[in-house]
Formats: structure tokens, sequence, C-alpha cells
């Protein structure tokens, strides 16, 4: 930063920073109390600071996509599991090898929304995918070989995970926090795909889903590629007749199968009244 871009007279905390690396060694400078807050990691750490990390987790990727000119994303959700098609062979169980044809589809689809978003220059119709393997990997595969960026949001997960190889590297986030990262998903949003997968997937399904029902966010295109698997893993139709949602709320989305139809379900859309 230099003086001509700040827009306070104030001395920044770049320059605090790095007078801190000069001042003399004593017991005094060398004790917890005497660092700069906001470079003391263990005070950052402490439980009383959670309001602060939550808003700094909100702030850090948004201002990044901002200074990228990022407008409209189209979010792909699904399974980590879902193994490449050359892949399938070694899936664990028969349904994965068989479901590992929506790795290809995911591929594809976000190949083609890339190619359309390379001519707003990269700043509509973005890919956004949870930064992972299986269907995540598939979506950033596609942007990239498509020669665009993508986005990826990964998570800190107990067992060891790192984002997948094709994620544009300086748009390639770590949260500590369930509830920021889905919302970074749905902020941008133009459109949602949701390819099979596990109980994270579920998750993020319903939670867009509810947002979409109690109108906390816009009817955006609601995609959910296999019809066979969802329809075998939820009976929509008997949350209709319980009464549990309204008959209504079964056109929030809908199925496609490969990513010709997910492009035609996109471009077909009309957002309804309000």
């Amino acid at each position: 930063m230099t003086d001509d871009t700040r827009s306070h007279p104030f001395r920044d905390s770049v320059q605090d920073v790095a007078a801190t690396h000069r001042i003399p060694d004593t017991p005094q400078t060398r004790a917890p109390a005497y660092r700069l807050a906001f470079t003391d990691t263990d005070f950052l750490m402490r439980e009383e600071l959670r309001p602060v990390r939550l808003q700094l987790e909100l702030l850090k990727p948004q201002m990044i996509l901002d200074e990228r000119g990022i407008r409209s994303t189209i979010v792909l959700f699904g399974g980590a599991r879902i193994p490449r098609p050359e892949d399938a062979g070694t899936a664990r169980t028969p349904m994965l090898a068989e479901l590992s044809k929506y790795y290809d589809e995911a591929r594809r689809f976000a190949a083609m929304m890339t190619v359309r978003s390379l001519e707003s220059y990269g700043r509509d119709d973005v890919i956004v995918t949870g930064g992972g393997p299986g269907v995540m990997e598939a979506g950033n595969l596609g942007a990239h070989e498509a020669g665009g960026q993508s986005i990826g949001l990964n998570i800190v997960l107990p067992h060891e995970q790192a984002p997948n190889a094709y994620v544009t590297p300086d748009l390639s986030f770590n949260f500590h926090y369930f509830a920021i990262r889905k919302m970074h998903f749905l902020m941008r949003a133009k459109a949602i795909c949701i390819f099979p997968g596990g109980f994270g997937t579920l998750d993020e399904m319903f939670e867009s889903l509810t947002l979409i029902q109690t109108r906390r966010m816009k009817r955006v295109p609601f995609l959910l590629f296999g019809r066979a698997f969802w329809e075998k893993v939820l009976n929509w139709e008997t949350l209709a007749e319980a009464g549990t949602i309204s008959p209504e709320d079964l056109d929030l989305f809908q199925y496609v199968e490969t990513a010709e139809e997910a492009v035609a379900a996109i471009d077909s859309f009309v957002t309804p009244c309000p």
C-alpha cells in the first residue's frame, strides 16, 4: 500500500508490523501481551474471538471475489466419492461405479458454462465447487479444460483433505465454519446443480431449497442430476401428500440427466413473479 492509495492520513498496519521486527529484544517485547492484536494468532484463537473469526471468514473470500470482478456463479454440489469413469472398476460399490457417469456430465457441464463465462471475461457464470474430489473435481476440471477460472470452497476436516488440482489457485479458499462456507456458495448463485452425493450434498441441497422455499433467497434454476438416484433416495411426493411441504414446492427443482439438458434448463428459466 502506498500513501497515494490510502483513504486516510494514518500510518498503515503493514508499516507497523514491519517496525515490530526491528524493536529491541527484551522480556517486555517478548511477552505475548506486547504483540499487535491482529498479528497475535494465540489471541485470535481465543473462544471470545469467535465473532471476529466468523467475520474474517466472511470477508476474505468476499473481498477477493469482488476484486476479481466475479458477479455470478454456477454452483455444483455433489459427492466426493463419485469416481472418474476410468476408475469405476475400483469403486467401492456397484452403484458408485454406475454413478461415475455423472463425473463426466459435471465435467462437460462445467466446460460448457465456462465457455459462456469467458464471453463476460470470467465475471459471470463462474463454476464454484467444494474444491474436493469426485463431482467437485469434475467441475473444476471442466472449467480448467475450457480455459477459464473456477472457485473452490474447501473446508478443514478431521481426515486429510486438500483442494483438487484444477481449482484456480488464487480462487481456492479454505474454511473453518460450514455456515460461512455455505453462504459463499449461494451469495452469487445464478443456478444450483445437485449431483448424486451423500450427507454433505443432502445438507447443501436442503439448505438451499429451504432458503428458496422461505423466500430468503430468490428463485434460481435448481437442477437435480439423475432422476432415478434422487427418486430412490427421497420420496418428494410423500412430503407433499403428508402436507409437510406444499405441492407447489415440488416446482422449486427439476430433474436433468445430461449437461445439455442442464444448460437448456438454465436458458429457459423464467423468474417467477414474487
